[in-house]
């Protein structure tokens, strides 16, 4: 199996997250501009990495629907699609990406050479619409003041429900990704007793201890997110990360899920904002806003280097030899598309 990126990387200090859109243009231009950064991204991250070599510095970088049929040609992953909206008793909406880079590592300053070194190779190529600076939080909590992601699967547990097997052959060791900016109501949310508090997380608050089961409510965040399939969990790798800005008032968890399959992202999405069942929705929300959320998928290492020799798709052409309206509208990337239950 080809290398897979490095999605289950340990939790770091610090994070960027850049979602970009793929500008108007040559679609052929464009296109190898952008490949050939892809090809380039290990280098990058070698050549930033070498100045401070126990930085840990990595980057994962993903590719969204639209994108992936403008940049290759041939097959494609076979769950890749739009971030599905999300209409219940609150909305996860969906909202334009076609490259992500989740660029990790133990100081700020290497993500933000890094961060630097691929924008600059992509001007005039793409344009960066979100740009999210993460850190690590005391022991990994999140501003509500709960330890984040404590049933994250490490090791071979990690590997399994993160990438890709036999199930698509073409792109094994490839994963995908979900994600989501949330904004929190800190005062809303400190207004809340303690106790309830851990009622709607599920978990103590200071001692991150799991609430027994005979106490726990059917509507507690790691309840609704729990999901199985024959009487096996299917889990998911969270990399969240805290961001803010104190003098706006903006204080919020970038939601970042690696997986073998969006559905199983989707469903614990599904379970929290419409609700399992519908209505018993994720009382998380009620001080948590969702404002992005995207879908891309990540491939190989092997992917990524090959790039730029891989062949561009051959642009439609009308009688007169023009380029095709299907070929050239991005309409598209306004992903309007129902909410997750009207797809199989």
């Amino acid at each position: 199996m080809a290398t897979p990126q490095p999605v289950d990387t340990k939790l770091t200090q610090a994070a960027m997250f850049l979602v970009l859109t793929l500008d108007e243009g040559n679609p052929t231009t464009l296109g190898t501009q952008v490949r050939d950064l892809l090809g380039d991204i290990s280098s990058l991250v070698r050549g930033v990495g070498f100045r401070i070599p126990d930085g840990r510095l990595s980057c994962v970088t993903g590719i969204g629907s639209s994108a992936w049929d403008i940049l290759f040609d041939g097959p494609r992953p076979k769950e890749l699609h739009p971030f599905r909206e999300i209409n219940g008793v609150h909305h996860a909406p969906s909202t334009p990406g076609d490259l992500l880079f989740h660029i990790r590592a133990t100081r700020m300053d290497l993500c933000f050479e890094l961060a630097t070194a691929i924008v600059s190779r992509l001007e005039g190529a793409a344009t960066v619409i979100d740009e999210v600076h993460g850190f690590k939080y005391f022991d990994a909590r999140d501003l509500l003041g709960f330890v984040d992601g404590t049933e994250n699967p490490s090791g071979q547990a990690a590997t399994d429900c993160t990438i890709i097997g036999d199930e698509d052959p073409d792109f094994s060791g490839g994963s995908y990704v979900i994600v989501q900016k949330y904004l929190h109501d800190l005062k809303k949310w400190n207004a809340i007793p303690t106790e309830t508090q851990e009622d709607i997380i599920g978990r103590k608050k200071l001692s991150d201890i799991e609430q027994a089961d005979s106490v726990k409510k059917s509507y507690a965040h790691n309840v609704l997110t729990t999901i199985e399939e024959n009487g096996e969990q299917l889990q998911i790798v969270r990399d969240n990360m805290p961001f803010g800005e104190v003098g706006k008032g903006e204080f919020g968890t970038y939601f970042i899920g690696y997986a073998c399959s969006p559905a199983r992202t989707e469903q614990m999405l599904q379970n929290m904002f419409v609700g399992k069942p519908p209505g018993n929705y994720d009382r998380l929300l009620d001080v948590s806003t969702a404002v992005t959320g995207v879908l891309f998928f990540i491939p190989t290492t092997d992917f990524l280097d090959g790039a730029p020799d891989m062949a561009a798709p051959v642009p439609a052409t009308d009688t007169a030899g023009r380029p095709s309206e299907a070929t050239t509208s991005r309409s598209d990337t306004s992903l309007g598309i129902g909410s997750l239950k009207e797809e199989s």
